[in-house]
Parts: C-alpha cells; structure tokens; sequence
C-alpha cells in the first residue's frame, strides 16, 4: 500500500504547524536518544536510526520554511519563523554531538552496498562540517554563531520580501506597454499611475516604457530594496561566515562551502568565473556594442549602459533586426494555457499523468496535482504562481515532504511570481525551469534514506535539470500545442524560429551579468570589505559591462547571498551541464521516449545517491564538457539561435 500525502489543515494553521513541527521535534529527539544508547556497530541499524530521526527534522524544517515564505497570515509566517530556529537548534545540537558521532564512526564497513556507505561517509561528514572533532569552546562557539546565521539569513530574507516599492507616474509614461498592462494600472483619482517593484510590473515595465526616467526611477527603487536594513545583516552574516570556515581550518568561507560541490574549492571558484568571462567576452562585447548603438540612435552623445537601459535596448533590438516583438508574442501565453500545456508536455516526455486533486492549501491560488506513473501515485505538487502580499518575491522549488521509500510520497512545491493574464515568454521559460526542480523533487525522492532525496545532489548541479527543460518551451513544435491567441490560432512556426534567432542575441550579455552576480557572491565572502556598495559597482560593471545605478545598493536586494552564499556561480555552471546535456536529445523530436526516458533513469531518478559528474557521465556515456556551451554562445552562425 502506498503512501497517504500530507493533510493541510482549512483553518487553525497555527496551531497546526505548530503540532506538526514539535511531532516530528519529539520523534527526532527520541529517535536520536535511542541512538545514543545504542552499543553495537551494525552500520544499518545505527544509520536507520539516524535515518528515521533525519526524516522527521526533515519534514519539520520543511513546512516551518515553506510557510515562513508563502502564507497569507503574518502571525502564520512569524510563527514558522520561530520554528524554523528552533529545529535548527536541535539539528545543530544533533551535529556536534560527539557521542552520536563516535557511535556512526564506529560501525563497521563491511557488507555495504554502494548507496548505504556512501550515506555513512555523507553522515561522518556533515558530523566534520559542523566542528564535531573541535574542542569544547570552539564548538560552543560554533553553535552560537550556526544558530544566529539562522536568524539573520531570515532577516535578510524577510526584509527583501516585504519591501515592496512604487513610482507614481502619469498614465503618459506608460507608453509603450502592452494594453493588457495599460488596463491593469488606471489612474487613481489624482490621475496617477502606481507601478511597483513586483516582477509582473517590473519586468515588463523595464522592457517596454518608452519614458527613459521613469524607467530609471523605478530601478533605482527595485536595487534599493532591503536597504538599509539589510546592510547591517550582511556584513555580519559575511564575517559570521567567515569566522566559521576558519574555526573549522578552511580558509575562509568559500573554501568552506565549495568542499561539498562539484568545483571543490573556493579558488576554483575565481578559475571558473575568469572562464567564462574569457570565453564571452567577444559575444559579450558583440552584444553590449549593439546596444549601445541602438541607444545612441535615440541619445547621441551616450557613452555607457545601465540596468534601466538594458532591457529596454535588448528588446528593441530584438524587435527591430529580428522582427520579434516581445508584445506581440506575449499574446500566445494566457497562462491558464500555458500552465495546462507545462504539464501536458512534461508528462508526455517523462510518462507521468497530472490529476488536479480537491484538497486544502494555504491560498485559493493554489492548484494542487497528484503524480502518476500509470497506476502508481508517484508524489503531489502544488502551483503557487501568483505574487500577494508577504510571499516569496523570485521563482523557486519548495519541499513539503521529502520522498522516502515506502514511507512517504515526495511532496514539492512550485512559488512563483506571473501575470494572471498574459504571460511574457521569458516568463514561460522560467516556469519551465523551476518545474524542471519539481520533477527533479518527485522523480527522484523514491530512496531509501531521505539524505539523497530528491534535488539532493551538489548545489553546483541542481540547476542543470532546469536549465535544460528550458529548451522545450523555445521549441516550435512544443510551443504549438498549448501556445494561441485569443481567436485560438496556434503561435506560427515561423515567429518561434524568429524567437530562436533573437535569443541568440544578448547571450553573451547574459552570460557577463550572470558572471557579475556570481563575482559579488563570491568575492563579497572572500574579502568581506568594509564597502558592499564600491565592490559591487565595480565587479558588476567589470564582468556584466552595464553600469550600477548611483545610489543603489544591489546587495541588500540580492537574496542569493542567504540560500546560495559564496556559490552563485552555480548558475553558470549547471548551464556548462545542461547544454552538454541537451546535446543527447533530438532537436528534430523533443518528445522522443527513449532518451528522455534514459535521461529520466540517469539523472533524475537516482536524487543524490550519486555523484552528479557519475550521473552525467551514465546519460551522456562520458564525462561532461564545454563544447556544447561554447557553440551556444558563439553559433557559427550569428543569427542561428543558440
């Protein structure tokens, strides 16, 4: 008998999550305190015991962060708050435990397979990772500084999503916005016009406002958000970070944090980036100089571009030597659509069937769906895609219940930020590569110890699955099946390919930005100097080549720097991954079973009970390269899309 998904709660969610949340805080301590009685050294039993104690700490962590993000009620999301540093405090407390750690040192070896040592080595690490062997004082103070990087890694969270921004405009300055946006802002009874920072105003107010201040303005306000508040939290989170890696021999933090990833060092960090910046730095150029140009036909004597400058130009350049324009396409993406063809596609290709179920949720938003592979329920996903007030503001993959085997049904959960009407394309990308983590979620949380469930593979690879289902929403065939207008005409093949070929424009430019934020991540943690602002300018404008905006201050916006630290690089080299990964599949036939089947049984299902280069290299039949990214940045042809 399979397992039953969670049961959310239609009211009393407080009390709720708060059952829910110290349930699995009491199986986990118990589970832990039976472990350390333990006085065999049968490696299995001793890692079930961790495994099942894991598996609660797990769940817990789990839905105290998911609604910390996403719930409609404050109290709600200050209540998960608290309970997220509470679990934090048991897991610390767990991982500088040095009696359970000599306990899992001491089973044997012997008889394992493959899967369980590697668990064991994982565990015996994590004991490392967290100052175990250190002695009495270095480890208190270890823990005091895990337990206040929690705090301030909310903190800085919280901040950036509630600090929602607005210009108030004259309904002139909306020229060059699409009608459907036009309609959706009227004028207020003074005769103004409010746009905020959210990204369904944002983004396509950057791309098609006309009026070059207002443009600006409403930048200036998006790279300020979270300041100055988060200044203070940065700076401490840096040297928090800083003080740990050491107290433990790295160097410093990225060292630190690249130990458990794919590129193994902080310098290899720098090595990566300098690369990359090497190898697009002629497309970059190639892309900026456009531009520019297309600027100068409308300012003359203008000299440099900056993030209010950028989209804007992009698009006019796609629109007027491409024949894209990016108002016209929109109008094939009403996302009701586009979000039935999403899972339309992507269970032909992997052979899963979506049932919408009737359950309770958090928001009326929310659309929920049981995964089938034929007759067996493979795990449920919840659609969370429109932005309100006090939600997570940037698209991501949320757990609710990681998978385990014969016990518990993987549960993921998709938070984004669209239109509820008509959908830019960039956004269906998005929503693409954020389900590419979802099935990555559900597809591979059928193991045996929650440890590798799922997205649990080195944080340097989690991006590549994404990055590569991005392809299938650039596909003219694909595009075709769910992608019409309102008299129901499917999109042409003809524009797709126009699309195609304008894409290949600004890679380059989009790779310099990626480099740059990678370069703030990493470089802000390395030198942790007395002025964020001045390092960010300058490494932005080094590496993206668009200049900052006076008086912005990106960092404190930059919510990378909590979740993914030192290591945005990752972006960059998932995306190395991906295109190697795409290479396997026939661009003539996205929908062909055999490799995506292949792709499904190498990649995706085995979660992290392996390393990603041994996963890559079993789908591919060798080990990955650069080859396949590099022709996309630099096709033979400059017009053939990359």
């Amino acid at each position: 008998m399979s397992p039953e998904p969670l049961v959310l709660p239609t009211a009393d969610w407080s009390d709720w999550l708060s059952g829910q949340v110290l349930d699995r805080l009491h199986t986990a301590t118990g589970t832990l305190r039976r472990l350390r009685e333990y006085t065999g050294a049968d490696a299995i039993e001793v890692l079930e015991l961790w495994n099942d104690a894991d598996i609660a700490l797990r769940g817990a962590a789990s839905a105290a962060g998911l609604f910390a993000e996403v719930h409609t009620d404050p109290e709600v999301r200050e209540l998960a708050d608290q309970l997220v540093q509470r679990i934090d405090r048991v897991r610390i407390d767990r991982d500088l435990d040095r009696g359970l750690y000599e306990i899992v040192a001491a089973t044997a070896t012997t008889g394992l397979d493959a899967t369980t040592l590697r668990m064991r080595e994982h565990v015996l690490r994590d004991f490392r990772r967290s100052g175990v062997d250190r002695d009495d004082r270095t480890r208190a103070r270890l823990r005091e500084i895990s337990e206040r990087l929690v705090v301030l890694d909310q903190d800085f969270g919280r901040t950036i999503r509630e600090d929602v921004r607005q210009v108030r405009l004259t309904p002139e300055q909306l020229d060059g916005l699409p009608a459907d946006f036009v309609a959706a802002h009227p004028p207020a009874a003074d005769g103004s016009v409010t746009v905020t920072t959210d990204n369904p105003d944002f983004m396509p107010f950057r791309t098609y406002a006309h009026d070059a201040a207002a443009r600006r303005d409403l930048t200036i306000e998006f790279d300020s958000r979270g300041w100055p508040a988060n200044d203070a939290v940065l700076h401490e989170m840096l040297e928090l970070r800083d003080e740990k890696a050491r107290l433990l021999g790295y160097d410093g933090w990225p060292d630190y944090d690249a130990e458990v990833k794919m590129i193994g060092t902080g310098r290899a960090i720098s090595e990566f980036i300098e690369r990359l910046a090497d190898a697009s730095e002629a497309a970059g150029k190639r892309d900026f100089d456009t531009i520019l140009a297309r600027r100068r036909q409308d300012e003359p004597a203008a000299t440099a571009l900056d993030r209010s400058d950028s989209a804007y130009y992009t698009e006019l350049v796609r629109s007027e030597q491409y024949g894209v324009d990016a108002r016209e396409v929109r109008r094939y993406f009403d996302f009701t659509r586009v979000r039935a063809g999403l899972l339309e596609v992507t269970g032909r290709l992997f052979g899963l069937e979506y049932r919408a179920v009737d359950v309770p949720s958090w928001h009326q938003d929310v659309t929920v769906y049981d995964v089938y592979d034929g007759d067996e329920r493979r795990g449920r996903i919840y659609l969370d895609l429109h932005p309100r007030a006090g939600k997570y503001k940037h698209a991501a993959q949320f757990d609710l219940v990681s998978g385990v085997s014969g016990r518990l049904l993987p549960e993921g959960v998709l938070v984004c930020n669209f239109s509820r009407g008509l959908m830019e394309h960039r956004d269906v990308v998005t929503l693409f590569h954020e389900f590419g983590h979802l099935l990555h979620h559900v597809l591979g949380g059928d193991q045996r110890w929650a440890r590798f469930s799922g997205v649990a593979t080195e944080w340097d690879f989690v991006e590549a699955p994404s990055q590569m289902l991005e392809e299938w929403a650039w596909d003219a065939t694909i595009l075709g099946t769910f992608a019409v207008d309102e008299n129901g005409m499917p999109i042409p093949a003809e524009l797709v390919e126009r699309m195609r070929a304008a894409r290949g424009f600004g890679g380059g430019l989009q790779v310099r930005t990626q480099l740059g934020y990678s370069a703030v991540s990493y470089l802000l943690h390395r030198d942790r100097p007395a002025d964020h602002t001045a390092l960010v300018a300058d490494t932005i404008t080094r590496y993206s080549l668009m200049s900052t905006l006076p008086g912005t201050n990106f960092q404190s916006s930059f919510g990378h720097l909590a979740g993914y630290t030192s290591a945005y690089y990752t972006y960059m080299w998932s995306l190395v991954i991906a295109k190697d990964l795409f290479s396997a599949f026939d661009p003539a036939d996205l929908l062909e079973p055999a490799v995506a089947q292949r792709y499904r049984d190498h990649v995706l299902a085995p979660g992290g009970s392996r390393d990603a280069a041994e996963l890559v290299a079993g789908f591919l039949g060798r080990p990955f390269g650069f080859d396949a990214f590099q022709a996309w940045l630099d096709p033979a042809d400059p017009h053939q899309a990359p």
